[in-house]
């Protein structure tokens, strides 16, 4: 009999599933040290997808791990050739959006962008709270492509992959720099945030909200800190989050209270109390989106679920893949935001009686277009004729 299964028989008092899994991931070397990750949401830093090779941690007697220090957030600079991004997904209503940064420091468990460190040779582990990348040409490279003959304005996403608010934003200040160019051009904006810090450009957001070009919506996951802190360690917490809306809105910003993710027999219960915050600090929309586990993000949010709630790690799983077609994450469009089943379906018919009766809209502001001017800014291409 192995060592890995006697620990596991070890742990198995009484037989518990979750005991079972816990004892063997906490066996195989992959789950770092406490010590190291106090502060982020992932136990496991394990390769990328695309890796051939996969370390693991192993004692070699001399207590070395002891010695090993903290994890710290790093930054290196990246410099694409473009900064804006395009989709034709049927069920998100933008076609483009711009990430300032590729991972985050806010370091959310569920975080459905986390595969996206695997295109850097980086694990969607740890790698992607403490590894990010900043681009700090963003801005430049924004006002030429809006610069471009023929380009035709709609409304940029921002937020919607990684954070652009989040703590390294107070340093790099990329997205203040984006702001600004979207503001001279007359270019409509959506931002999607965790963190307060998006009250530093309400100057810049209430000037363009005047003219029809900018909201923002406040994702608050949950109102209990404890769990927010849990599941969400480095996003401001949730009072910090409605502090934000009612300032926003008081600006005259459009502001929408998003309840994203939402995850069966965790937070679920809060949906009403949610939206009830939200619109009582002044939101005017409301949304929510259910739990996304795709690839690496499925192991790293059970590992998280063994560690912090064991006792509803196989309830939160089954009810998951009973609106997934029994799976962690079924990627189909008009499916992988809100599920099918009866429990999403109980859960989108609780948020619409929620909304109708607080009178917020689900279905987002349109903002204008018309009043776009191109750059001239002297990073900008100048014409050939």
């Amino acid at each position: 009999m192995s060592e890995l299964t006697s620990m596991a028989q070890a742990a198995f008092q009484p037989a518990n599933t979750a005991d079972i899994a816990d004892a063997l991931v906490n066996a195989s070397g992959l789950r770092v040290d406490l010590s190291r990750r106090r502060g982020r949401a992932a136990g496991l830093n394990p390769a990328g997808r695309f890796e051939p090779t996969e370390r693991v941690a192993v004692d070699d007697g001399w207590q070395s791990f002891e010695d090993m220090p903290a994890l710290r957030t790093e930054v290196q600079v990246e410099r694409p050739k473009t900064v804006i991004t395009r989709n034709e997904s049927p069920d998100i209503p933008f076609d483009r959006s711009i990430n300032p940064y590729r991972g985050c420091e806010h370091g959310c468990i569920y975080c459905f962008a986390r595969p996206t460190h695997s295109y850097m040779g980086l694990s969607a582990g740890l790698d992607f709270e403490t590894k990010l990348f900043a681009k700090p040409d963003a801005a430049k490279l924004l006002e030429r492509e809006l610069s471009k003959p023929g380009y035709k304005p709609r409304t940029i996403a921002i937020g919607t992959n990684t954070d652009p608010y989040q703590p390294v934003e107070r340093e790099w200040r990329i997205m203040r720099q984006i702001l600004e160019v979207l503001d001279r051009a007359n270019h409509p904006v959506a931002i999607v945030t965790k963190s307060a810090l998006v009250m530093r450009d309400i100057d810049i957001l209430s000037s363009m909200a005047a003219r029809g070009l900018a909201k923002v919506g406040i994702s608050v996951t949950t109102l209990d800190r404890k769990l927010a802190r849990t599941m969400e360690p480095r996003a401001s917490t949730p009072t910090r989050r409605l502090e934000a809306v009612k300032a926003l809105s008081e600006a005259g910003i459009p502001t929408a209270i998003m309840v994203a993710p939402v995850i069966p027999a965790l937070n679920d219960h809060e949906i009403e109390r949610i939206l009830d915050s939200g619109k009582a600090a002044g939101a005017s929309e409301a949304s929510y989106v259910l739990l996304r586990l795709p690839l690496e993000v499925s192991p790293l949010f059970r590992d998280w679920l063994l560690q912090n709630y064991p006792d509803r790690y196989r309830h939160v799983m089954s009810l998951v893949r009973s609106m997934r077609d029994g799976k962690d994450y079924d990627a189909e469009f008009g499916k992988r935001m809100k599920g099918a089943g009866p429990y999403a379906w109980q859960i989108s018919r609780r948020f619409e009686m929620a909304t109708k009766r607080l009178g917020l809209i689900r279905r987002g502001i349109q903002m204008r277009d018309d009043l776009f001017v191109p750059p001239t800014g002297s990073g900008v291409q100048l014409s050939l004729l």
